[in-house]
């Protein structure tokens, strides 16, 4: 009777055998399939990383600013924001010696801490120049008032405390 270990060699050279053949074909799968697939996927990562890339700015000429108007054209509503009786008086006073239109003279809603200058869109060019002007500090654009209550007016000047 044949004994349990010579039943058992065959077995396991068949089995290495067996294995080594199926190692060699994944290889070879593995070669055939980065040959197939590679060059497809090799353009998708090149094009991803062309597309990633940062790209150069190129320059855009900057839009053409409108030349302020002259101060004699621009009209500055006058606004007192101290609660001081007359000092929209003097500050419109102030604005028409500098050679502004003067638009509309009256009182803020609430007291203001600090003097602004106000401009409408389009004319923040002349808000500077007017703040320059009277040596104001804060210039923005118009907040809390809408075009319409500026009756025409182009700027406005609220006098802070």
């Amino acid at each position: 009777m044949e004994q349990a270990h010579d039943l058992i060699r065959p077995w396991r050279r068949a089995t290495i055998a067996v294995s080594a053949v199926a190692a060699v074909e994944l290889v070879l799968l593995a070669v055939l399939a980065i040959i197939l697939l590679g060059n497809p996927i090799a353009s998708h990562f090149r094009d991803s990383a062309a597309a990633a890339a940062p790209r150069v700015r190129t320059e855009v000429p900057a839009p053409a600013k409108k030349p302020a108007l002259p101060r004699s054209e621009t009209s500055v509503m006058v606004l007192n924001g101290n609660g001081q009786a007359g000092a929209a008086h003097a500050a419109a006073d102030r604005v028409q010696a500098r050679g502004y239109m003067l638009g509309n003279v009256g009182n803020a809603p609430r007291i203001t801490p600090h003097s602004v200058v106000m401009y409408r869109p389009g004319y923040e060019a002349e808000g500077r120049r007017l703040a320059r002007d009277l040596r104001v500090r804060i210039v923005r654009p118009l907040d809390g008032m809408r075009p319409a209550q500026l009756l025409g007016a182009h700027l406005v000047l609220i006098i802070g405390t």
